[in-house]
């Protein structure tokens, strides 16, 4: 029977290894640079985007071994959008994963170039992976940097802080989580994808992609969800930011039982997307359950 919850813990911990053995090789001293970086990457995390990674190139015929590089990079880049979220200028936190956010533990310009550094290093280490060919190489630096970007989280991060204190509808939210929240989902599958022996077949990957796409927005919805109802202890960041920064979430325009409603549906979708496929979902279908099921 499958376990979801050891799969993903074993994920954090192979994950968790491999990115500590990188950070390890690299030396900035007397600048923090780097321990700023492990701050923001090592600092606890679900580690939902590398499980992605690695649950879609197992399905596929990958091996762990040639998933590694892309589950760290997929965090790194992460790891930097957060950073810099969290600054000042952006959404003004002062708690990520229970702990001062990197430009409170470190400063605003430590802090910036903390993430600065991180997309590099994401970029950097896709190119290391000598365990793939260099066109998978070059699909996965394609894939990471249009999703990463202004065709993406980038452009969803810049959607959100305009959308501040106006009214949009659903369909201009859900643009806006499509690229700050979905895209980087949407990349994580599509890297393990494309780690695999599979990584020619557009079909596939357009299924999967319509997978991700619904787990994306799902992920979000219950975000939106937690940022009422959850607890700051569990989530580990402050709660009823959104209302404060008055943003535009789902259950400010369909309400908490609509936003609710609109998880489950999601989440239908996201099966029904993997149901046509010639292969063992069982780790996909337990992703999309836990992320409207999650407590934090």
């Amino acid at each position: 029977m499958y376990q979801f919850s050891q799969d993903l813990q074993q994920v954090q911990q192979r994950i968790n290894l491999f990115l500590h053995h990188q950070l390890a090789k690299i030396n900035t001293a007397p600048s923090p640079l780097v321990e700023a970086m492990k701050y923001g990457l090592l600092l606890g995390g679900k580690r939902i985007r590398p499980f992605l990674v690695y649950a879609t190139g197992r399905m596929l015929g990958a091996e762990d071994s040639q998933l590694d590089y892309a589950a760290a990079a997929i965090e790194a880049i992460h790891a930097y959008s957060l950073i810099h979220d969290d600054l000042p200028a952006m959404d003004n936190d002062t708690l990520r994963r229970g702990q001062p956010t990197c430009h409170i533990a470190f400063d605003h310009a430590t802090a910036i170039l903390a993430g600065d550094a991180l997309q590099a290093f994401a970029f950097e280490i896709l190119t290391h992976n000598s365990t793939v060919s260099p066109l998978q190489q070059l699909l996965q630096v394609r894939t990471l940097s249009h999703h990463a970007g202004v065709s993406g989280m980038c452009l969803g991060q810049s959607l959100d802080l305009i959308s501040e204190h106006k009214h949009i509808g659903l369909a201009e939210l859900e643009r806006v989580h499509r690229n700050k929240t979905g895209a980087l989902l949407s990349a994580a599958l599509t890297m393990g994808f494309l780690c695999s022996p599979h990584y020619r077949d557009q079909d596939l990957q357009r299924q999967l992609e319509n997978y991700a796409a619904a787990i994306g927005l799902a992920f979000q919805v219950q975000d939106d969800i937690l940022d009422i109802e959850g607890e700051s202890e569990i989530i580990g960041k402050n709660i009823g930011a959104d209302i404060a920064a008055d943003k535009n979430t789902y259950p400010k325009l369909l309400g908490l039982d609509g936003a609710k409603q609109k998880a489950q549906e999601l989440y239908q979708s996201a099966l029904q997307h993997l149901q046509p496929l010639p292969f063992d979902t069982r780790a996909l279908q337990a992703l999309a359950e836990f992320i409207i099921h999650r407590k934090n």
